[in-house]
């Protein structure tokens, strides 16, 4: 069946990772403060939304990083992350 049309490419808003990271790393930030505030769930619970929140702020910058060589047009960087 060679005559399919194309597959459209999905519009850039739709493939951004920037909203999903800034609405992942604000729900732990939230979630950190209301369990350190209220005490919900212990001192475990408020370990695991800091870790929440650390694996975030990691995970951002490998992600930064990795853009940054991919515009600069490093050959070891991840391609189609402009």
């Amino acid at each position: 069946m060679s005559d399919a049309a194309p597959i459209p490419e999905l519009p850039r808003a739709l493939r951004a990772p920037e909203p999903v990271i800034v609405v992942g790393m604000l729900a732990w930030l939230v979630a950190s403060i209301v369990v350190g505030v209220t005490g919900w769930g212990g001192g475990r619970t408020l370990a695991v939304c800091l870790t929440g929140l650390g694996v975030g702020v990691l995970g951002t910058a490998i992600f930064l990083v990795q853009r940054a060589a991919s515009r600069r047009g490093s050959r070891s960087a991840q391609r189609g992350l402009d």
